[in-house]
This record gives C-alpha cells, structure tokens and sequence, in this order.
C-alpha cells in the first residue's frame, strides 16, 4: 500500500469518527475545609489524595513543609493555622504539577517508587521515569 493511499484512509477513518466533547477523566476532588480557631481541617483529605493516587502521608508531608506549618492526619487533615479554600487549593494544585503528572505526557497516570531515600515517578501511560524531590 502507498503512503498517499494510506493517508487518505487515514483521514477518512478521522471524519468518521463520532463527534463528541471531550471530557476531562482525571479530576482532583474540590477541597473542603474547617476553620476553628487557629486550626484549619481539609474534611475531605484523603478522598483526594485516593484521586491523586498518592500516599496520604507523602501528600500531608508536602502540604506541612510548603505552608510551613505543623499538622496531623486522621480521618482528616489538621493544619496549624487558618488558610483559605483557594490557598489549599493552589498547594494541592502545585503538589499534582510536581509529583502526579507526567512531564512527558501531561497524564497522570503516574506513580512513585522509593528506593533508598530517593523518589522516581514512573509514568505508566508512556513510560517515562524522572527523580523527584524528598520531602524532609
């Protein structure tokens, strides 16, 4: 088969295919938190961190060392200090961007592999391995 037959198919076999709206498979859960006093508690946290696909303790780690706050999970998680809906809610973004998806592909089909101290994230839709940071 030539190459110029071949792309005509290829093209016609696109026209076929059914039109519909791309919906988004991959959605971080919208944070619920808890003022009292002093105290901030994200009511759904590990709920998202099951969406993340991440260890709710590396994930709560992240979150203490970037709000520089101390902190402790349970059933939920309890910060030192009052944030707000939207503050969390970039932390949790920004935690996605480093250690969910993949740098390659933008999926985040990816997951984390420890060996020694160090982390890698493996991305499991093409493949691509990358070192990312410990968090002390």
């Amino acid at each position: 088969m030539d190459e110029d037959k071949y792309l005509e198919m290829l093209k016609r076999a696109k026209q076929l295919l059914p039109k519909g709206e791309e919906t988004k498979r991959f959605e971080i859960p919208r944070v619920v938190i808890q003022n009292q006093g002093r105290q901030t508690f994200v009511k759904n946290f590990n709920e998202i961190a099951k969406a993340l696909r991440r260890e709710p303790q590396h994930f709560a780690k992240y979150l203490f060392k970037e709000l520089a706050v101390p902190g402790s999970l349970g059933q939920e998680l309890s910060l030192q200090g009052k944030f707000s809906m939207d503050f969390i809610t970039r932390k949790i973004d920004s935690y996605a961007k480093e250690f969910v998806f993949c740098e390659e592909c933008g999926k985040p089909d990816t997951s984390l592999i420890k060996v020694d101290r160090f982390y890698t994230m493996k991305c499991e839709a093409c493949g691509a391995k990358k070192p990312v940071r410990s968090i002390k």
